[in-house]
């Protein structure tokens, strides 16, 4: 099991929540090579670019990203995404618990719209996320 307690993690959350608030992102790590225990490591308000700049690929990680994004001229839409990093330098114990510590993790960061598995920067990239989140929104109207 993950120790998801640090209060800065569930603070930080209600902040990318806030529309009013600035930061967009947040980033959990583990707090050393054999913990489970896990810590806020940094947020942002620069969304998924600046998000993939603090990823590592000794780590293994959970981000949670506000993304907007249009329908059309005349409406914009947030959705949350919840991104689950395992650089390809990770240890194999540490992979063999992700799935196990993501079910922890969202007893925290309880609402998105979908999960992305990241192994490379790549995957990151905003259009194809925006186009999942599109078909996760169910009102698409652009053919998506």
């Amino acid at each position: 099991m993950a120790d998801v307690s640090d209060p800065e993690i569930a603070n930080a959350y209600e902040q990318v929540r806030n529309d009013r608030a600035e930061i967009n992102w947040l980033l959990i790590d583990y707090e050393g090579p054999r913990s489970d225990k896990l810590k806020l490591t940094a947020t942002g308000n620069g969304g998924l670019e600046e998000l993939k700049e603090h990823l590592s690929d000794d780590n293994a990680s959970f981000a949670y990203v506000r993304v907007a994004y249009s329908n059309d001229r005349e409406s914009q839409r947030e959705k949350f995404v919840l991104v689950v990093w395992i650089g390809e330098n990770v240890k194999v114990m540490r992979k063999a618990k992700i799935s196990v510590h993501s079910a922890d993790v969202k007893t925290v960061l309880r609402t998105f719209s979908i999960e992305v598995a990241a192994k490379d920067k790549d995957d990151l990239k905003e259009e194809p996320i925006v186009v999942r989140l599109r078909k996760a929104g169910g009102a698409s109207y652009d053919g998506v």
